[in-house]
């Protein structure tokens, strides 16, 4: 069986996917009335699992106004191999997330690393690479694109 489609970076959502929409601030917070600049924030979210393949989750916040702050897609895959015969677990992450200016302006990174977790080991983890960059024009209008096809299943 070949990994869902949806699983990659940047790629469309599922049609059936419905976003959850919660506060940024904390109920507690929010009773309390100490939640100050974001208390009428709100972080939309999706997330998707295959747990033989790996997960990804599509991250956005809005101000009180509605007004978008901020946007990520981050993907993991998941993989066992066997290194130098001992078994571990490999884990590829990829995402590109970050602060959206008033003017539309994109202030973010694309994020690649791979890590190796021994199946001998209690839970540590090995970083096999790690690359960052600015994200690509691209990229860029594909992230906005998620961003805009997540908040129209809002309505």
């Amino acid at each position: 069986m070949p990994a869902p489609a949806w699983l990659s970076l940047l790629a469309p959502l599922p049609h059936d996917v419905v976003p959850q929409r919660k506060p940024v601030a904390s109920a507690q917070q929010l009773a309390d009335g100490t939640a100050g600049p974001i208390a009428g924030w709100h972080s939309i979210t999706v997330n998707l699992s295959e747990p033989d393949f790996g997960l990804r989750h599509v991250q956005i916040t809005l101000d009180e106004q509605g007004q978008l702050l901020a946007g990520g897609d981050f993907v993991m895959f998941v993989r066992e191999t066997t290194p130098d015969g001992g078994e571990a677990t490999v884990t590829d992450h990829e995402s590109i997330g970050g602060r959206f200016e008033e003017d539309g302006d994109f202030r973010g990174t694309h994020w690649k690393a791979t890590l190796e977790t021994s199946a001998d080991e209690d839970e540590s983890s090995v970083t096999r690479s790690a690359q960052h960059r600015r994200p690509s024009a691209d990229e860029i209008a594909e992230l906005k694109r998620i961003i805009d096809d997540v908040l129209n299943r809002l309505h």
